[in-house]
């Protein structure tokens, strides 16, 4: 997408981040997160050199934000899974080693594991 800059130099650079922009939407819509380290370094890149620039028009700036923001929210969503993907392997290891159950009185058991358990895939 091209916006209106009056300056070439920031134009090419708004484009730029723009394509940036994309290209990090595209890695986290994939779930490819060891892409964004390297994508990162280039978005700090411009926008270090869009600071020397003090006339951008608000209309771009604001279409940049909203597209950092939709990025922001994607990356949210990703750590999200993440963290659930973190919590269900501890609950699955802490299941090997034990089983804790209360009864009705609210009294807890504990039941150890001897050897290894299976782990059951169903379709």
């Amino acid at each position: 997408m091209t916006y209106k800059i009056s300056d070439k130099t920031a134009q090419s650079l708004i484009d730029e981040l723009d394509e940036l922009l994309e290209e990090e939407r595209a890695l986290l819509k994939r779930g490819d997160l060891s892409g964004l380290e390297e994508l990162l370094a280039r978005k700090e890149s411009v926008f270090d050199q869009l600071r020397e620039f003090e006339n951008l028009e608000q209309d771009v700036l604001d279409e940049m934000q909203n597209k950092i923001n939709r990025n922001q929210g994607l990356l949210k969503s990703a750590m999200q899974g993440i963290k659930a993907v973190a919590n269900r392997l501890q609950q699955m290891r802490k299941v090997r080693t034990g089983l804790d159950v209360y009864d009705q009185r609210g009294r807890r058991s504990c039941y150890s594991t001897n050897g290894a358990l299976k782990l059951e895939k169903r379709a």
